[in-house]
């Protein structure tokens, strides 16, 4: 194992528990200038990860095995092992629960399963894999950090199904909430850079999802992010395209103003923005 392993894996326990690098320092009677240096070079002695181990009163073996866990977690499941958990409510909820790192007590207090038929369900993730259910019905998920439905599976497909009505029925206006819906035009290269950042974007949820793992359950709260990026024409709009036309992106359509793919700004649209840029 990696001594970086070891530092991300403390990095996200430390924020699971809600320690900031001012809190860190004052501990260690270092500079908090001193501390962000240590994380971000990852320049660590044993004794020093011991000591910011005991400060925050973090077992070490707790520590290798959290970073042993993102090492060897599966990044995926099988098409098979999805069909499974959406061929039955229950087991998809308590499924869900296990691998967003709810506790056995969480899903008890929270469902009305029986305790016993949760166990019951927790050892069949258990057989394939997906979790492992050790002594107290305590729950260690088998995922690694970067881990994700397939796409266009069987999970994916069952909330797909739901998005329109469920997910993007809200009016988005209550804390916690947003939702924006932005078009224009752009070039393959400007595409490849947005789909990287949001890529990233969705790294970075993975990370805090991760680093608050460790808080109670009552200071977390399931919460949904959909990054979605594709050509796209409304099909209303393309019933009325001729035939042989070419699809035009409702960027196009929104952004008049924008030039054509290689082409220039159209002359009547041309004289349009200089009306605009003078005022009138």
């Amino acid at each position: 194992m990696h001594a970086a392993m070891l530092v991300d894996a403390l990095k996200r326990m430390l924020r699971g528990r809600g320690i900031t690098y001012a809190t860190l320092a004052r501990s260690l009677e270092l500079s908090e200038a001193s501390v962000k240096r240590m994380f971000s070079r990852r320049d660590f002695t044993l004794q020093r990860l011991e000591e910011i181990c005991q400060s925050a009163g973090i077992d070490f073996a707790e520590l290798v095995r959290e970073a042993t866990c993102e090492q060897a977690g599966m990044t995926h499941l099988s098409v098979e092992q999805e069909e499974e958990i959406v061929s039955d409510p229950r087991l998809m909820l308590i499924a869900l629960c296990a691998v967003g790192n709810w506790t056995f007590d969480d899903i008890v207090h929270t469902y009305d399963i029986p305790p016993a038929e949760v166990v019951r369900y927790l050892a069949r993730l258990d057989r394939r894999r997906i979790i492992e259910l050790m002594p107290g019905n305590r729950i260690r998920p088998l995922i690694s950090r970067t881990f994700s439905w397939l796409p266009d599976g069987p999970i994916q497909r069952y909330f797909r199904e739901r998005v329109e009505h469920e997910y993007l029925g809200s009016k988005f206006d209550r804390p916690g909430e947003l939702f924006l819906f932005v078009s224009g035009m752009l070039s393959r290269a400007s595409t490849a850079e947005l789909t990287a950042r949001m890529r990233k974007l969705a790294g970075d949820f993975a990370e805090l999802h991760t680093g608050d793992r460790s808080l109670p359950l009552g200071d977390r709260h399931g919460t949904s992010l959909l990054l979605a990026i594709r050509p796209w024409e409304p099909r209303a709009f393309r019933t009325l395209r001729k035939e042989g036309r070419e699809p035009v992106p409702a960027g196009r359509l929104l952004e008049p103003l924008l030039p054509a793919a290689g082409g220039a700004v159209p002359s009547q649209n041309r004289s349009r923005a200089k009306r605009r840029a003078a005022g009138e």
